[in-house]
């Protein structure tokens, strides 16, 4: 429904698009995953590594602050909003577990992958495997030398130079490697957000939509 910077299915509530045409395009989804609207469950992001863990729609007090979320409780849509960073759904399906991970350069280097699978562990999964969708590739993100090494130092892989030879940080190629080091199968779903004109792209854009990674557990 969302129209201009934000045309097509833009699923972000906090960059300006029009509410009705988000809260629309929230209920495709839905209808799209199997699920009642209300349960599928939006963070407010903030770029740290907090992970939460769910059994139902958010209460009165809304969606929490946190970049991760968790459940074992059957038709319960987990999402991850990206422009930019990097979305990641985890999954064990022998156990009944899933969650949805927004991995951007922060969560990377606070390896907020490592909080998502040990949430998971808690509640019975062993077998983990996640899909790593598109986002913003190692040679389109130009950053400083001291964010270079600073995200290299948490995860060497992430170091990265851009198309015109200057410090870049590859953030999926940091989050893969730290979901290798927990012995989760990875998955890739390839793709760059800043050149593939079907996705968003703050870095590219400024002002833009978000899309979205969706995971949900189906009754055994």
């Amino acid at each position: 429904m969302s129209t201009g910077e934000y045309g097509s299915l833009n699923l972000g509530g906090h960059v300006g698009d029009d509410p009705a045409s988000v809260e629309t395009n929230r209920t495709r989804v839905a209808e799209a995953m199997g699920v009642p609207r209300e349960q599928l469950l939006f963070l407010q992001q903030c770029h740290g590594n907090d992970v939460v863990v769910v059994d139902g729609p958010w209460g009165a007090t809304g969606a929490p602050r946190a970049d991760g979320v968790v459940t074992a409780t059957p038709h319960i849509a987990l999402a991850a909003l990206v422009a930019d960073c990097t979305p990641v759904l985890l999954a064990d399906p022998g156990a009944g577990v899933v969650a949805a991970v927004h991995a951007g350069r922060p969560g990377m280097t606070s390896r907020i992958v490592d909080v998502a699978v040990d949430r998971m562990r808690q509640l019975g999964a062993r077998a983990i495997e996640a899909v790593v969708g598109p986002s913003v590739c190692g040679r389109c993100y130009e950053v400083p030398e001291e964010m270079r090494a600073a995200s290299a130092a948490v995860s060497p892989e992430a170091s990265a130079v851009s198309w015109t030879g200057t410090p870049a940080v590859d953030v999926a190629a940091g989050v893969v490697a730290q979901l290798h080091a927990n012995e989760v199968a990875v998955h890739r779903v390839p793709g760059c957000a800043r050149e593939d004109e079907r996705l968003y792209s703050y870095r590219r854009d400024g002002r833009t939509g978000r899309f979205a990674g969706v995971v949900v557990l189906e009754a055994s």
